[in-house]
């Protein structure tokens, strides 16, 4: 099992940044690919970002690519979502999730575990 648990979400203004944790705790964190996805209301989740078990390789939704940054901490156990230049658009309950599978891959869905989210909010 894979508990986890995301904190970093708030209310900010158009052109703001926010700073989204997961930590991971449970079984081996490195032996997961670790992403977020977030759902607006009204809407489905979908898929904002992967990055693999080493760190080294990332995927974005083509909806933040160039604005949201992910990145781990394996000595934390911990993942990050750097949001700037944030849009009302990205106003959703984000979601840290976990998963076995290779992380391009995540964006299929089919995810192993998830945290059960943190709101953001971005004002116009």
């Amino acid at each position: 099992q894979v508990q986890l648990v995301e904190s970093g979400g708030g209310l900010v203004q158009a052109g703001g940044s926010l700073r989204l944790s997961c930590a991971a705790s449970g079984r081996t964190f490195s032996s997961y690919a670790m992403g977020w996805f977030r759902q607006a209301p009204g809407k489905e989740r979908e898929f904002v970002a992967a990055i693999s078990t080493s760190g080294l390789r990332t995927d974005y939704a083509d909806s933040v690519k160039g604005r949201f940054t992910i990145s781990g901490d394996n000595a934390k156990n911990t993942v990050y979502l750097q949001m700037n230049s944030l849009k009302p658009e990205d106003t959703a309950v984000y979601y840290c999730a976990a998963d076995r599978d290779t992380y391009y891959l995540m964006r299929r869905g089919g995810i192993d575990y998830w945290g059960k989210g943190t709101l953001v909010t971005v004002s116009s």
